[in-house]
């Protein structure tokens, strides 16, 4: 259903609930109404986003059939130079054939002439050949990461519309950003029962994707450990690290996702995305950071 013709009757059921309802539940439906507006609203301006992120990406593939055309010119280019050159070669060796040692110089620079041309040739064969594959391979990554975006966008919806997940794609790199009360309890490394059940529905997406890593990645806010935890987690350092690691064991161990396909890394208060002067900006730095991104070539060997 469209998400405008659904805020449209859920505020349509508000109001008719007036007169059956406490005024005190009345407002709770209009602030959810008002948060599903506000929630639209950030998943129309996201899908702006991603439509200027893939016109670039498009713009990006013009420009690579660009040069590939353009090597492609300069090949043709050489071809024609090549077969003047061989023609020319011929009708110098018939008629200086008994000629002087000048005219065997002249001869034995034209073959050099040819060779380098052949030479050049291969080099823009192999230049064509890689700018075609190059741009095959950023097409396939471009419509494989599209096709899993879409896939989260469809599994997750309810945990988008609550603000506890947020999914963007750039350029093949597919990001999930779950925030930290999904997961964890405060203080705690250890997944809760309602994040193991999200993290299967992305964990199962992500790992149909061949020839891609999943990076975990842990941050937290600015607030140091409580004096109860610090002999467990000594800084926030520890927090978003044994995070990662629980959110990698269980991809590993429950989802069976490789393991060359994993890391886990914790980055602590170091890389905040919002305010952390403000509870809600704190809330949105506790979190996980799952990535789907290209394999490194020594990891695919």
């Amino acid at each position: 259903m469209d998400p405008l013709r659904s805020l449209s009757i859920l505020s349509l059921v508000s109001l008719l609930a007036v007169g059956c309802v406490s005024t005190s539940t009345h407002k709770k439906s209009v602030d959810e109404a008002a948060a599903l507006t506000a929630n639209l609203s950030d998943l129309t301006a996201e899908h702006r986003k991603l439509q200027d992120q893939a016109a670039l990406c498009s713009k990006d593939l013009a420009d690579s059939e660009r040069r590939r055309a353009e090597t492609q010119k300069q090949l043709d280019e050489k071809q024609i130079a090549l077969e003047r050159a061989q023609a020319d070669i011929v009708r110098i060796e018939k008629v200086l054939s008994d000629r002087n040692q000048e005219a065997g110089r002249t001869m034995t620079q034209m073959r050099q002439e040819i060779d380098r041309l052949n030479v050049d040739a291969e080099k823009l064969k192999e230049e064509r050949d890689r700018l075609t594959r190059e741009k095959e391979n950023r097409e396939k990554e471009l419509l494989a990461a599209q096709d899993t975006y879409g896939e989260l966008i469809d599994k997750m919806r309810s945990e988008i519309s609550r603000g506890e997940i947020t999914i963007s794609e750039l350029q093949g790199k597919l990001t999930v950003n779950l925030v930290e009360k999904i997961l964890f309890d405060s203080g705690s490394a250890e997944i809760k029962s309602g994040g193991k059940e999200v993290l299967s529905k992305v964990g199962t997406i992500l790992n149909e994707v061949e020839d891609k890593e999943i990076r975990v990645e842990g941050y937290s806010d600015n607030l140091p450990i409580s004096p109860r935890l610090k002999s467990i987690y000594p800084s926030n350092w520890e927090l978003s690290s044994a995070r990662a690691i629980s959110v990698v064991q269980f991809l590993r161990n429950t989802l069976n996702v490789p393991g060359e396909r994993l890391s886990a890394s914790g980055f602590a208060e170091f890389r905040p995305i919002a305010d952390n002067s403000t509870p809600e900006g704190r809330a949105q730095n506790r979190r996980i950071q799952i990535i789907l991104a290209p394999l490194e070539a020594e990891v695919v060997k």
